[in-house]
């Protein structure tokens, strides 16, 4: 089951994410997120947050349709963001997509990002997307569709991804080790309509993303 996490971050071009919403089984707003589902015109599941990001039309608009909320401390130990996706694992969700949680703020970008990792420690698929980036993580491998302009991104999340083989890529990987922060993956070009990507041993970043 997949369940979508709408967050406050950057979303422009709202068409592009119909295609996500198509066999979510809950939509789970995240604080000032409601300012994009209103665009999106979907009423979500549960509203959860501290509300000091939603604008008071927004919050009065979805308490008017009976939407759960789930209100948290102000002063608390972890995100808004990091709360919804516990509140989805709890639910049984196995696939967590969330949407506007890149924006601005690198902190809290960053912070997003590395929540996929306790998705993957927990046997959950994370990925995290906006128009221009689609971000998972993975411990043994992955198919990634080729899309017009879009490229592909390996980075390695431990101090060493070991054993990374690639097919379908310009720049083939052949059982080959890449250390954290090296720019090694950046930018890797779709040979076929499809690449697959796999790893021996560590945690790889895999990004595809355009200009």
């Amino acid at each position: 089951m997949k369940a979508l996490i709408i967050c406050s971050g950057s979303v422009e071009d709202y068409s592009y994410y119909k295609k996500y919403f198509e066999g979510a089984k809950a939509v789970i707003c995240v604080d000032g997120g409601a300012k994009h589902l209103r665009k999106f015109e979907v009423v979500p599941d549960v509203l959860i947050g501290d509300f000091d990001s939603i604008s008071y039309e927004d919050f009065e608009y979805y308490k008017s349709m009976n939407v759960e909320i789930k209100k948290c401390p102000t002063k608390k130990d972890m995100t808004d963001t990091e709360i919804a996706v516990n509140y989805s694992i709890d639910k049984g969700f196995k696939e967590i997509v969330i949407i506007g949680g890149i924006g601005t703020r690198i902190d809290h970008s960053l912070a997003n990002i590395l929540l996929l990792k306790q998705m993957l420690d927990r046997g959950i698929k994370g990925t995290i997307v906006n128009e221009k980036n689609e971000i998972t993580l993975i411990r043994d491998r992955i198919k990634v569709d080729k899309e017009k302009d879009f490229n592909i991104t390996l980075l390695p999340l431990t101090n060493v991804v070991e054993g990374i083989t690639t097919k379908g890529l310009c720049y083939r990987l052949n059982c080959e080790d890449i250390e954290m922060g090296s720019s090694r993956g950046v930018s890797n070009e779709f040979k076929d309509e499809s690449a697959e990507v796999s790893i021996r041993d560590g945690i790889l970043i895999v990004i595809k993303s355009k200009d």
